[in-house]
């Protein structure tokens, strides 16, 4: 079992692929690096492909006391590092997204490019009156959540936070076991992500200088506040593209593995020239 310990915590990792241009993915919460397994293969063929379980979650080193989103970010630089895989593309996914976001802020240096989807950085769009109403529905149903958490109840949390915020009503019956029990088994992390007053915020005027090629996609089936996320990120960064997948939502590289092969296929091999 692939194990690198960095920045003080034992890290699973898997990489795959031959080719030397490194490709990075970050899941989002709840999950681990089994997220990727649907689209990590076939872009092997193109790319060094590097998954890895975040601290706290699965395979990697569980949480002792309260974790703090800096230390995600950490992580995951001193990580590629060990495995010298950079410069590299990023790709993230919900929380992963703003991982990869503040390692933009942080280090631009080790980056060639990143795809983001739907980081839910709430906080940039709280002064949006547009938003409100979503907020104030979304809001009270994540504090359900962390209460079921709070009380022990991860599989009914699991099922609340998957059916009314992540994915949609009945799609947590959709999912299968495996899936379900790493949700139930991560619960407890992403209750401490959101001990992290930092955690769903950022600087984004410190995007303003971050000169490499960015694409931030939205699925057309997501709430409509992931747009309104992204407007504002779009309008700081300089390079930025934007993307809708349609019939897609929170999840698009497991709904839609093959169209978002291809997208990042497409979008990693311009940014090599």
């Amino acid at each position: 079992m692939p194990i690198q310990k960095v920045n003080g915590v034992n890290l699973f990792y898997e990489l795959i692929g031959e080719n030397k241009n490194p490709l990075v993915f970050v899941h989002g919460s709840w999950g681990d690096h089994h997220s990727w397994d649907l689209i990590a293969s076939s872009l092997a063929q193109h790319f060094r492909v590097l998954t890895y379980d975040r601290r706290g979650h699965s395979q990697s080193e569980q949480l002792t006391k309260q974790g703090f989103v800096v230390e995600d970010v950490e992580d995951l630089i001193r990580l590629v590092a060990s495995l010298q895989l950079l410069p590299a593309n990023f790709v993230g996914n919900s929380f992963g997204s703003i991982i990869v976001l503040k390692t933009a802020i942080k280090r631009p240096d080790i980056i060639k490019s990143i795809f983001i989807h739907e980081p839910p950085l709430f906080s940039l769009i709280q002064d949006n009156p547009k938003a409100k109403p979503i907020l104030d529905v979304v809001q009270p149903t994540i504090r359900k959540v962390m209460d079921l958490i709070a009380h022990g109840e991860m599989r009914n949390a699991a099922t609340l936070f998957v059916n009314q915020i992540a994915l949609g009503a009945g799609e947590w019956e959709k999912l299968p076991p495996t899936t379900q029990q790493t949700f139930i088994n991560n619960a407890y992390t992403w209750y401490d992500e959101l001990q992290d007053p930092d955690s769903l915020t950022l600087n984004i005027d410190k995007l303003a200088d971050f000169d490499k090629p960015v694409l931030l996609s939205t699925g057309s089936e997501s709430p409509s506040i992931f747009p309104m996320v992204m407007d504002c990120i779009e309008n700081v960064v300089p390079n930025a593209k934007r993307i809708t997948l349609q019939g897609a939502g929170h999840v698009p590289h497991l709904s839609h593995p093959q169209e978002y092969v291809q997208l990042i296929r497409q979008f990693c091999s311009a940014a090599e020239k």
